[in-house]
């Protein structure tokens, strides 16, 4: 080190810094260069919306399938139709109007997960082909991965599973407009993927699905 005076008498401070030694970066262009091509690789962020009856099985399926995907090391995320119903669209009824708001609302936020990476799932019976189509149109435009299946139980088959109780409220006269019974639901004609619950088990059901998502 060396001491410095300058003209004055006062004590040159930068003269008694020692010059700063280089490090080899060697070690952290390896990390940087490892996260870059993990991220390179990472799957790309998705849209999985799964349309059908009431009680077809949809959230089941939904959920069993971002259980297995996210033990892969995915990021997923279900957006279900119900949980959206009392948080994001409280305030909507069940008419045609308010139910393609709800469609469109729930698309928007999955493709805003979906920019980032994230496998997301969309259980909504989304009962109308025009707002599943413009739900399709939102992804396309920005490059964002739309898979849309149809979980096609028959209408006697979710009616007996019942899960949350619709079809026998309905037939009791406490509810109106459900989808399938004296609501309209737009059956799919093409669809990216068909499943027919009420014919094999969920783990098949299951393997189906993730099979379709991984091979998209």
């Amino acid at each position: 080190m060396t001491t410095g005076v300058t003209p004055d008498g006062a004590r040159d401070v930068d003269a008694e810094t020692p010059a700063v030694p280089t490090v080899a970066t060697s070690i952290a262009d390896e990390v940087l260069a490892e996260a870059a091509e993990v991220v390179e690789n990472a799957p790309s962020g998705m849209t999985v919306w799964l349309t059908g009856l009431p009680s077809a099985g949809k959230t089941t399926l939904a959920r069993a399938a971002a259980e297995r995907l996210a033990g892969e090391g995915r990021d997923v995320q279900v957006l279900d139709g119900d949980e959206i119903r009392a948080y994001l669209s409280a305030g909507l009824g069940f008419s045609r109007e308010d139910r393609d708001t709800n469609v469109r609302r729930i698309g928007y936020v999955a493709r805003l997960l979906a920019s980032h990476r994230v496998t997301v799932f969309a259980p909504v019976i989304a009962p109308y082909a025009a707002a599943r189509a413009e739900v399709r149109a939102l992804h396309e435009e920005v490059g964002i991965p739309y898979l849309e299946v149809h979980v096609a139980t028959p209408l006697d088959v979710c009616s007996e599973r019942d899960v949350k109780g619709l079809y026998a409220r309905q037939r009791a006269g406490e509810v109106s407009h459900l989808t399938g019974v004296d609501d309209p639901y737009e059956v799919p004609t093409d669809p990216d993927l068909r499943i027919d619950t009420a014919g094999q088990s969920l783990e098949e059901s299951t393997g189906q699905l993730v099979a379709a998502v991984v091979g998209r």
